[in-house]
């Protein structure tokens, strides 16, 4: 039987990254240009980065809903690992990197940033990613 607390942080993880990747799959020039990102000359990489992630919300959806009848998708195990490493890479993008984009889009980019870390660290520290039989 699922924990509640796995439940809940599966959800939360599974709308961030649902919401996301259909943005950027759907919308990549119109939501890079809204939240002040920086630009890319084609689609390609925001409309697969959309993509990769939709696929990790839905897997994490799949693992939510696939608990009862048996069947597996992303647990919390995988889902920290890309979070953290995700918003590590992000975040030492913000400091170190070179980006030329406006405030907007620095603070955008630190709020994703700073909530799938934290996403990530709430998941680690509750230890709901380990199994109990």
């Amino acid at each position: 039987v699922m924990k509640i607390k796995y439940k809940i942080l599966l959800l939360i993880d599974c709308i961030v990254n649902l919401l996301l990747g259909i943005l950027l799959l759907l919308f990549p020039i119109g939501v890079i240009d809204f939240l002040g990102l920086p630009q890319t000359n084609t689609n390609f990489y925001p409309s697969i980065l959309g993509a990769v992630i939709l696929g990790i919300g839905l897997a994490l959806l799949f693992e939510l809903a696939g608990q009862a009848k048996r069947f597996r998708g992303l647990g919390l195990g995988g889902a920290i690992l890309i979070n953290i490493v995700g918003s590590l890479v992000l975040i030492f993008w913000l400091i170190f990197g070179s980006l030329d984009i406006p405030i907007k889009g620095r603070m955008v980019l630190w709020i994703v940033g700073a909530i799938v870390f934290l996403i990530g660290i709430v998941e680690l520290a509750t230890k709901s990613w380990i199994y109990e039989n």
